[in-house]
């Protein structure tokens, strides 16, 4: 249901699609379809300490602030876990946060 054509980002879920930057840039400055701009920045991760469960925080609010309803926002953020950038990382609840709005995104 709702499910973008084309490929998603690998670190937050957003469709390259709707990226305006048309995706993230590698290190030589080429574009990468595996992550958008807000992810992923001249070959190295835009937050590189964030872990899944905060960007799970992140991409919920961000929904939110599009007036995407809760329960789509929340079906989608629990996505995350399952993009490639986090498929080996280990699981952890965000330390000490407990909602969307501490999370500030990248300027």
């Amino acid at each position: 249901m709702f499910k973008p054509k084309g490929p998603a980002c690998q670190s937050c879920g957003m469709p390259i699609s709707k990226d305006p930057m048309g995706g993230g840039t590698n290190a030589d400055g080429t574009r990468t379809r595996e992550y958008c701009s807000h992810c992923y920045e001249r070959g190295v991760f835009t937050q590189p300490n964030i872990t899944a469960a905060e960007m799970m925080l992140l991409v919920e609010g961000k929904l939110r602030s599009m007036h995407i309803p809760g329960f789509l926002a929340r079906k989608w953020a629990r996505e995350i876990p399952t993009l490639r950038r986090w498929r080996n990382a280990r699981f952890a609840p965000p330390a000490n946060r407990t909602s969307a709005n501490e999370l500030q995104p990248r300027a």
